[in-house]
């Protein structure tokens, strides 16, 4: 009985393992083939910068999980008071910011050789370290996955160490100890247009 029930453990944890490992290769793979898109995209000379910008959104966006990476900025303390619409309308512009400053990243591109690390399994999610090089810097990039409804999403990045969605956090944490929701989303709006 006792050998029983260990084989069945034993057996659980390598088709555990194995199960993690596809994973992690197909998440690599996911945003091996985004990348390699993106950058395809940036390379052709002869398309015009917003046209590269449009056709670079439409790759990428699939693989980020928006609506989860607006609400983890505003947190346990702001998300759940907000009525609906103002969850979709704050939803919206972070989308929208967050497009944009990830355009801006991708299009300062040049030469650069991005390279994709070997993806580690962090408590279920699995994250990715790429590094941007160029002849003088090498900057790291930390794309970090989630699992749902089976499909691997990006619910954070981490620049250089720093997390997109800590960094906004600390932003709109500041504004909303000072003043209103309303106010936040102005500034959103604000940012957006520039």
């Amino acid at each position: 009985m006792m050998r029983t029930l260990l084989y069945a453990v034993v057996g659980l944890l390598v088709l555990i393992q194995l199960v993690l490992a596809d994973d992690k290769s197909a998440v690599e793979n996911l945003l091996n083939s985004k990348l390699d898109a993106a950058v395809e995209i940036l390379q052709q000379k002869n398309l015009a910068k917003q046209t590269k910008q449009a056709k670079i959104v439409e790759i990428v966006t699939p693989m980020f999980d928006f609506q989860l990476m607006a609400k983890l900025t505003l947190g346990r303390k702001y998300w759940p008071g907000l009525a609906r619409e103002d969850k979709r309308k704050f939803s919206e512009l972070f989308f929208k910011l967050l497009k944009r400053a990830y355009l801006n990243e991708l299009t300062t591109y040049t030469d650069e050789e991005i390279i994709v690390m070997s993806p580690l399994e962090i408590k279920g999610k699995i994250h990715i370290p790429t590094y941007l090089v160029s002849e003088d810097s090498q900057i790291l990039m930390l794309y970090k996955f989630y699992h749902r409804k089976n499909i691997w999403k990006v619910y954070d990045i981490e620049i250089q160490g720093v997390s997109i969605i800590q960094s906004y956090r600390i932003q709109f944490d500041e504004i909303l100890q000072k003043r209103t929701f309303n106010d936040l989303l102005q500034k959103l709006e604000q940012l957006v247009n520039q």
